[in-house]
């Protein structure tokens, strides 16, 4: 006869509900959240019997007219049966109990609680009582053993454990389950149970199978699955005679085997889905007794195994993997995701770091087919359908090939080697699984559209972050979409097939300026829609017939091209399209992705071109999508965030692990959109689910990005990883504008500004410990100007040995600015235009330097935040005869900035300055501001400076064309004249003596105040000296010249004076004649000299770099 479900009974309110049979199965008793017991005849009793026992039952137990209940007030009580009088208090708890269970007889109960103990407590004397510690979490279920040797008990800390009544020891100990920190939270409440009688075995619903452990050995004897079951197991119950075992799962379904051949002989599913919370089957008849979380009572009649052959069923266990290569008709699921759409991992994946040996079915599909009718394909027929031509290993030790016959379900196929991943089913990213009454079709950063479909309504509401773009609304959804994306154009839906409709995609144009604003395209015949996506002009779906089909927003039917494989999800943003689809079977629980990307503007193109989708061991992909400013992105179900690094060949570089963010580990954050600037990734926390639910209206919180760099807790990790992220997340500016894009200029600035700022930063840790070559590294990745500032730190840190590498360095990158062609004609005339009334000698030196440029360097220095500005700089640096005439009152440069200013790379100790501090600075000086951007912050010597030159600045912004071409001619390679030295001749130079090009960057102190006549005769003659004596060191030259300057006449000497003094008359007499309102001679010096190269250079045509020193010019200087 076959089995019948009764329609359920409302027995209690919403919440966990517990049943049970008494001892003669004539009645039935169930307790609930409203802290009754009710006794119930029959299913059909209009009027049973109540007991109210407390404010809440959490479970309850009877035997021998005995009733147990576990209640609110963290006691276990016990009532008479059926009169319902109370009759004492068996023992207390300091949380509530969570489950009771009588042993055998009836002597002894057992209760576990959510303060983690085990209590087992006789019901004669309930002094007698004996606690189990050791669970680390709230204790979800128990088990006495039928010969009450063990006690087995499942917990929120993840362990079913096995003990020892006698001497209360654990015996044993597996990590089955999810952990997680709260009952409510548990995705399965793991009811486990003996086998009655004997007590040989175990059975333990672990996810999605049951499994059953030998008693004594503890090793896992088998596992029961079942296809039909796609949730979590909840609850296991054995029939009283031991031979069957029930099991019911949190989507309401009920599954019964035959534990000794391992068939599924019956299968039920719960009339509205609920979870089942409560199992029990009557002590006579084949009957079982369901309750589920809201409060219902159900039952199910005539459970056997009739032996016809429709009801034989394939039941697959370890090992098994049946047509796997059929994945179109089963939801495999993840762990703790309800959601078939995109979850592929099938059996108890969760704890991937538990034993691996007690989960041998771990992420193996484990499914039969079951054809639409209920009735089940035999193994046998699938393979032969499928040829395979494995040997089969059945009961009856059958070899060759396959038999004409089907072959009995118990018989397995053995194999052994890697398990093919069921591919995991195409998903809208920012959607919930489609299986839910209340879900989001999508949340993206334009808006929300959410899908109610419940008794009373079945419809859409659409909501935008910015209504200016539109105002929210609602539609109804008679045809039954499931898919929905939505931009600042349109809202884009889709439906799948049904027998009598055609899979459709209806696309809403809100923007459009005519008055019809939808339009419905039809899909062929057989060819469902899979994965919808909305662009800029532009609307595309990818089907089952592997297309990817481009429509314009208007309804227009553009490109259609195949994919190579089913796909999973897509994403647009402007012209930008993204596909994620399967490139083959993955192993062993990895997914196997591909990826395009293809550009669909003016001129189509394909950038990734199907590329492996790199995905965290064992997960799957959850979102896909584009940052804000358009950079791809995706997650994949380990929570790990990766995106695209344009700047690095198209590769893929993780930004965020969410995982590190979560505080349980059945925690998650469900990805809603990530923006580049500022760097923000949006999401919305899940407790103890993947995806949040439509209500309460989940709030949004924002995650910082971090790369996963080494060694981030130590300073040079920390910048290194600030460095990479901040270059990282600026490559879409070159992608937006070399794309004809709009962006922010500021942002740039800014990001370069940051990132040099970090690299000095750097360069002067490595400095301090002495890593010398790792400091050319860095600077390596300086701009121009930035590594003058570190060849004068490095100077002023005595090490002159890196500053000439750096010198070097610093030419090479000036060159590199310099090499349009340009340059060379303007130089020349730049320099005939200025020799006007000096001699050709004195213009053989590189002397050029706008002050500009040396007052911002220094202010660079004082400041430490211009480090990024653009403004090259010239690398080997002579004395410039017409610097001299500073006044001793505009010395009030700090000797901070001074020092390494020498040409030597030095302090000359002889030089008499009106200024008395103490010349050696400590190296950290430069940094100590590092991070401070107020001009008043810089070094009080600065002011006195900036006071004066309150205009410092002002002529880079009016002539920013020329002080381009000027920089780059400073650097080119003069052509020998008779009366000058070749720059190579200098460089040669330069290698016997280390000491005189040193310091690229240096402000020349020379510049600063007059020289004496000894100094100016020692910059003539050092070369000479060097040359004669190559070891001497900087004080030994100094020496050496004052012996020598006083072997000269005394009329030489009296002309070398004059010649100094001379200069700053020459200089004085200048400035006269140029009316400017700074008290700086050298300034104002300087400044003429760029007006006439100005006024020399605008004939010219601009140089071709011009672009980007204009751009940075704008914020190099920007004094905030």
């Amino acid at each position: 006869m076959p089995s019948a479900q009764k329609p359920m009974r409302y027995g209690h309110t919403e919440g966990h509900t517990d049943v049970c049979f008494d001892g003669t199965g004539s009645c039935i008793v169930t307790c609930g959240s409203d802290g009754d017991v009710r006794i119930w005849e029959n299913l059909d009793d209009d009027d049973p019997k109540s007991i109210n026992v407390g404010e809440k039952a959490y479970s309850c137990a009877l035997k021998n007219g005995r009733l147990i209940t576990a209640v609110s007030n963290n006691t276990v009580q016990i009532h008479t049966f059926p009169e319902g009088a109370p009759d004492g208090i068996l023992t207390r708890f300091t949380m509530n109990a969570n489950h009771v269970t009588f042993n055998s007889d009836g002597t002894k109960i057992a209760a576990g609680s959510s303060d983690f103990m085990v209590k087992v407590v006789e019901v004669a004397d309930s002094s007698k009582q004996k606690t189990f510690r050791g669970h680390d979490a709230p204790v979800l279920s128990l088990s006495f053993d039928p010969r009450d040797v063990y006690l087995a008990s499942a917990s929120c800390d993840g362990s079913v454990r096995v003990w020892k009544i006698a001497d209360q020891t654990c015996t044993t100990s597996w990590p089955l389950l999810q952990k997680c920190n709260d009952v409510i939270n548990a995705k399965s409440i793991c009811r486990l149970g003996w086998q009655p009688g004997s007590g040989k075995l175990l059975a333990i619903p672990v996810d999605k199978v049951v499994k059953l452990y030998r008693r004594e050995t503890w090793d896992s004897k088998l596992d029961l699955s079942d296809t039909f079951i796609t949730q979590p197991l909840n609850i296991v119950a054995w029939s009283p005679c031991g031979q069957y075992l029930a099991a019911g799962s949190v989507d309401g379904s009920i599954v019964v085997w035959n534990v000794e051949t391992q068939e599924c002989i019956q299968r039920m599913k719960h009339e509205k889905n609920y979870t089942i919370c409560g199992l029990a089957w009557h002590p006579k008849h084949r009957q079982i007794a369901y309750t589920d979380t809201e409060g219902n009572l159900g039952l199910l009649e005539n459970v056997s195994d009739g032996k016809k052959p429709n009801d034989k069923v394939a039941s697959t266990v370890t090992k098994d993997y049946n047509d796997l290569f059929d994945g179109d008709d089963d939801d495999y699921l993840n762990g703790d995701m309800v959601e078939p759409q995109s979850s592929p991992k099938a059996g108890a994946d969760e704890d991937d770091g538990d034993d691996d040996d007690l989960r041998p079915t771990l992420g193996h599909l484990r499914r039969a087919v079951i054809d639409d009718d209920d009735n089940s394909v035999d193994i046998g027929m699938i393979k032969a359908n499928l040829n395979l031509t494995e040997k089969e290993d059945g009961d009856d030790d059958q070899t060759g090939g396959f038999p004409a016959l089907p072959l009995s379900s118990t018989q397995q196929p053995f194999y052994d080697g890697p398990m093919p991943t069921p591919k995991q089913k195409p998903f809208q990213s920012g959607s919930t699984p489609a299986h839910l009454m209340h879900r989001f079709m999508v949340w993206n950063s334009v808006g929300i559209i959410r899908c109610y479909n419940d008794e009373q309504d079945n419809a859409i509401d659409i909501e935008f972050h910015d209504t200016s773009i539109h105002h929210a609304t609602h539609l109804p959804n008679s045809l039954n979409h499931t898919m929905a994306d939505l931009s600042t154009e349109a809202v884009l839906l889709a439906c799948e097939s049904t027998e009598e409709l055609v899979s459709k995609l209806h696309c809403i144009h809100f923007s459009s300026w005519d008055a019809n604003k939808e339009w419905t395209v039809d899909m062929p015949k057989d060819e469902d829609i899979e994965t919808i996506c909305l662009g800029q002009g532009w609307a595309a779906c990818a089907t089952s017939a592997l297309l990817v089909r481009v429509f314009t927003v208007g309804g227009v039917q553009k490109e259609i091209f195949s994919l190579p494989g089913p796909v999973v999800s897509m994403a647009g943003h402007g012209e930008q399209l993204i596909i994620i689809y399967h490139r083959g079977t993955g192993f062993d629980g990895d997914q196997c992705l591909g990826v395009q990307l293809m550009e669909l503007g003016k001129k189509k193109k394909q950038i990734l071109h199907g590329d492996p989708l790199s995905l965290t061991k064992k997960s799957y992909l959850v979102w896909v999508g584009f940052s804000a400013e358009g950079t791809p992105c995706y997650v994949d179900s380990e929570g790990t965030v990766r995106m695209l690094n344009r700047g690095f060949g198209n590769t893929w570089i993780p930004v965020c692990n969410t995982r590190e963010h979560c505080k349980g580990k059945s925690d998650h954050y469900w990805v809603v959109g990530i923006h580049e600037n500022p760097q923000q990734l949006r999401c919305i926390p899940c407790k103890g689910a993947r995806f949040p639910p439509t209500l309460p209206r989940p709030a949004v919180a924002i995650l910082s990005f971090k790369l996963p760099y080494c060694q981030v807790t130590t300073e040079k990790g920390q910048m290194e990883e600030q460095y990479w992220r901040s270059v990282v997340f600026h490559n879409h500016v070159d992608y937006l504008s070399k794309n004809g894009y709009e962006f922010d200029e500021n942002t740039k600035n800014q990001a370069v500004k940051e990132q040099q700022e970090l690299l000095m930063k750097l360069f002067a840790l490595s400095c301090k410990l002495e890593r010398e070559f790792r400091c050319v590294e860095l600077a390596d990745l300086m701009t121009q100007n930035v590594v003058n500032l570190a060849i004068k730190y490095a100077s002023r840190s005595r090490k002159l040995n890196l500053a000439q590498q750096l010198s070097e360095m610093a030419v090479e990158k000036a060159s590199e600015l310099a090499t349009a062609p340009e340059d060379e004609e303007e130089e020349e005339d730049f320099r005939k235009h200025l020799n006007a009334g000096s001699s050709g000698r004195e213009w053989s030196r590189p002397l050029v330097r706008n002050v500009q440029q040396d007052q911002e360097m220094e202010d660079a220095e004082e400041t430490a935040c211009e480090e990024a500005e653009e403004t090259p700089e010239v690398p080997k640096q002579r004395p410039n005869p017409f610097s001299k005439g500073v006044t001793s009152a505009e010395v009030t440069t700090p000797k901070s900035v001074v020092i390494a200013s020498s040409s030597q790379g030095r302090v000359n100790p002889f030089k008499v300055t009106s200024n008395k501090k103490d010349p050696v600075v400590p190296a950290a000086n430069v940094l100590d501001t590092m991070s401070r951007y107020s001009k008043k912050t810089s070094l009080s010597g600065s002011r006195a400076v900036n006071k004066q030159n309150p205009l410092v600045i002002k002529p880079l912004t009016p002539k920013p064309k020329s002080k381009q071409a000027s920089a780059a001619s400073f650097f080119q390679i003069r052509t020998p004249n008779s009366s000058e030295k070749s720059t190579e001749e200098r460089e040669e130079k330069a290698g016997n003596e280390p000491h005189e090009v040193t310091v690229a960057a240096q402000e020349n102190t020379e510049n600063r105040r007059p020289k004496t006549g000894f100094q100016m005769w020692l910059e003539e003659n050092r070369a000479n000296i060097l040359t004669d004596n190559p070891d001497l060191n900087e004080a030994e030259v100094i020496k050496e010249g004052m012996s020598r300057f006083r072997m000269l006449s005394s009329e030489e000497r009296m002309a070398w004076t004059e010649k100094a003094k001379g200069g700053a008359v020459n200089d004085l007499t200048d400035d006269k004649k140029r009316k400017r309102p700074t008290a700086d001679e050298d300034e104002v010096k300087n400044n003429q000299e760029q007006n006439s190269e100005d006024s020399n250079l605008s004939k010219k045509p601009k140089p071709l770099d011009q672009s980007t020193n204009v751009r940075l010019s704008a914020f190099a200087f920007k004094q905030s």
